[in-house]
């Protein structure tokens, strides 16, 4: 299984890859998480939001791997907790297939997207900024990880 989180949005600022890095490093190898940054649209800033969406989402959707699972980050989708979220991991490696995490820009998913989702994951009721989820869904995987390994990061 590999890691692949696909965004929207490439000029962050410095503490957005630095918190990422940080996470992303203490990951096992053999899942290769990796941030693929995908630019805004063409004009994007001059589009209507439901144009801006779905060129969006198309771009989202050309960056995900062949056969791989598709789980968006979405405040409409489920929550879990850092269990339940471990165990959906350990699913998913026992499962094999490549996992594409999909972040929309600041605007969220465009319902094609959300359609084509296997999952939709909520990290909170509270609405993020987008940047931020790339930081928080690395912190939450390499938590979900060291619950499944016994790692005494995660001591709750």
């Amino acid at each position: 299984m590999r890691l692949h989180l696909i965004a929207i949005g490439r000029r962050m600022p410095d503490w957005v890859a630095s918190g990422f890095a940080e996470y992303r490093d203490r990951l096992p190898r053999e899942w290769g998480f990796q941030l693929h940054a995908l630019a805004a649209p063409a004009g994007s800033k001059s589009m209507d939001a439901t144009t801006r969406l779905r060129r969006e989402g198309e771009a989202l959707l050309r960056a995900v791997p062949d056969g791989a699972r598709i789980i968006t980050l979405d405040e409409r989708g489920r929550a879990v907790d850092t269990r339940g979220l471990a165990q959906r991991l350990a699913g998913w490696q026992d499962d094999g297939r490549d996992v594409a995490l999909l972040i929309g820009g600041a605007d969220g998913l465009d319902a094609a997207v959300r359609e084509r989702a296997e999952w939709a994951w909520s990290l909170s009721p509270l609405t993020f900024p987008h940047m931020l989820v790339r930081v928080l869904v690395a912190e939450q995987l390499y938590r979900a990880w060291s619950l499944l390994n016994n790692h005494p990061y995660h001591r709750a």
